[in-house]
């Protein structure tokens, strides 16, 4: 508890009170018995949106139509932690009567807004007087606090800093603060009216950190008020090194999240110089010169993915996030959450202190939302409102953020036949529709097949340490008759395929293609049975490699051999791993 001397009276005590309020954050008013407002700090003037000059003298039913301060003046009784609305905001009252002799002359209130701070529900211990419901405030408040007078004898002090002086509270009350308080400058501050903040101070051969704040009344110094902000100047030091090193922590993981979530590839990276694909590059590059939404439309494996980076890199957003996600790989009951983030505690599993969504994590660049044409309904309705409101809402948040993101999209399925199925929603189709870009199916650029061929041979010969020099006549015949349903991913897979499988060969021949690419007129090779089931080994060691996405263990299991016979063969034939391309 804090002791208050003798020497202070209900009124002086008042206009302590007044003079303390501005260094606590508690809000304080104080009614005269007639339930006119006697006094009001700063910080209630926030709260309550008003101030001292507007209402000093008011009815506090003007102020706070809903307010009960006056029934402590009426019952003389002490309420505690009592919940008040005031607007939409949630405020926590004490009040306690003003006691002049026996008679109740007004009432004070101590208050504080719970919708912008720590809830600070403290116990007060039956106090009868405001004195008491000021000591309990300032012990809560603050961790070492002193109030001097104007001579510079002590009035108050919190057990905090009687304990940090290793002091009899009780003892010091009455007595000069420089012969309680080692190097203190309370008494010269009480004396010169001049404020003094974060100041080292040296106590026991320790530095510690203080500040002191005149008391002035009526313009004038009537005494000081101490607090203690660091015990030791070491608490400092390392409160400094520990927020330096949470700076370089966040710099290191902004860092990681730029460079996973940034675009790769350019519209150099796109292949081909056929007419379509090179009027599909020109409406591209229109679009990276605005900030509009784009829809990319083509078949599976045409490159969709590869526009949306250039598009990206190309743009005023370049050095922004670039996010991708995949809407039809997501379970559409995690949707929401990947999209949109969630606060902690939302629902069981939440991880503690939420979750970014993809669009905050995509803040001030572009976020590539691929096949969007299996978004459910209601995300649909979800993302319509992102797009024109500009904002999003956490899981289990109460309140929207604001996002500065480009939207690109892109699809394989026909979004106007499903807006009339009723499957897809037109407003959004029109909201993300507004640059289109269709992106032709290999078979309608069939001149850039061999072009395509020599780039992706080119690599492959680079990646597996291989010197095939290109390909026979024969072999870009039937690459250029096969139809590619599976576009430019297909023709990517089947050359890698012939990278794996060749021996010496400097060539790449349709011995090394498959039958589906080469169809049931042609007739290979006849070969020794010998060479036949050398080459069946072999191709099987591929296929598996490539259906266990390049895992030898799994590919060994699917082939129902040891691994130590897998990776015999793989030497046998000169195989190197082999993944799938997506």
């Amino acid at each position: 508890m804090i002791n208050i001397g003798k020497e202070i009276t209900t009124s002086n005590l008042l206009e302590g009170i007044i003079a303390l309020t501005d260094i606590t954050e508690n809000g304080i008013i104080a009614i005269d018995r007639e339930s006119k407002l006697i006094m009001i700090n700063k910080v209630a003037e926030k709260i309550l949106g008003i101030s001292e000059r507007n209402g000093i003298g008011k009815n506090i039913f003007e102020i706070i139509p809903n307010t009960e301060l006056q029934d402590t003046l009426k019952t003389g009784e002490i309420y505690v932690n009592r919940r008040l609305e005031l607007g939409d905001r949630a405020i926590i009252t004490n009040r306690v009567p003003i006691i002049s002799g026996d008679e109740r002359i007004g009432a004070i209130s101590f208050f504080q807004d719970m919708t912008e701070h720590y809830n600070l529900k403290k116990e007060f211990d039956n106090e009868k007087n405001v004195s008491e419901v000021l000591n309990t405030i300032l012990e809560t408040v603050y961790d070492g606090i002193v109030v001097v007078n104007k001579e510079g004898y002590i009035t108050m002090i919190s057990k905090a800093y009687a304990k940090f002086l290793n002091l009899n509270q009780e003892g010091v009350i009455g007595k000069h603060v420089s012969k309680v308080i080692e190097n203190t400058r309370m008494h010269i501050v009480a004396k010169t009216g001049v404020a003094e903040y974060a100041d080292p101070q040296k106590i026991k051969g320790n530095y510690m950190i203080a500040t002191r704040i005149p008391i002035i009344k009526n313009g004038e110094v009537v005494g000081a008020v101490g607090k203690v902000l660091y015990k030791n100047i070491d608490e400092l030091n390392m409160l400094q090194k520990k927020i330096g090193i949470m700076e370089n922590q966040i710099e290191q993981y902004k860092g990681e999240i730029k460079q996973l979530n940034k675009a790769t590839y350019s519209f150099s990276s796109i292949i081909g110089n056929g007419n379509k694909i090179v009027e599909a590059i020109k409406h591209a590059r229109r679009a990276a010169n605005t900030d509009s939404n784009v829809l990319l439309i083509g078949e599976s494996g045409t490159g969709k993915e590869l526009f949306a980076h250039a598009i990206h890199q190309s743009s005023s957003r370049k050095y922004g996030p670039f996010i991708k996600i995949n809407c039809a790989a997501i379970p559409s009951e995690l949707l929401e959450s990947e999209l949109f983030g969630y606060e902690e505690g939302s629902f069981t599993g939440a991880k503690k202190g939420g979750k970014l969504g993809k669009f905050e994590l995509a803040e001030g660049g572009t976020i590539f939302l691929d096949e969007i044409g299996d978004m459910p309904l209601y995300m649909q309705a979800k993302l319509l409102r992102v797009i024109q409101e500009r904002e999003v809402e956490r899981i289990g948040g109460t309140r929207p953020r604001t996002v500065n993101v480009r939207i690109i999209a892109a699809t394989n399925v026909n979004l106007e036949e499903m807006v009339a199925q009723g499957k897809y929603r037109q407003d959004l189709y029109y909201r993300i529709n507004v640059f289109l870009i269709n992106i032709p199916a290999l078979r309608e650029r069939k001149e850039d097949i061999k072009t395509l061929a020599y780039h992706f041979l080119n690599s492959l010969n680079s990646k597996y340490f291989k010197n095939i020099e290109g390909y026979s006549e024969e072999a870009i015949k039937y690459l250029k008759r096969y139809e590619w349903p599976g576009n430019i991913r297909e023709l990517s897979n089947v050359i890698e395929r012939a990278v794996n499988i060749i021996d010496n060969d400097k060539l790449i021949t349709p011995e090394h293609l498959p039958q589906k690419i080469l169809g049931d007129d042609f007739i290979k090779e006849i070969k020794s049975l010998q060479i036949i089931l050398e080459e069946a080994e072999k191709n099987a060691i591929v296929e598996s490699l490539r259906a266990s996405k390049g895992n030898r263990t799994k590919a060994a299991k699917l082939l129902n051999i040891s691994r130590s016979t897998f990776y015999e063969k793989m030497i046998k034939f000169n195989i190197n791993e082999v993944k799938e391309k997506y």
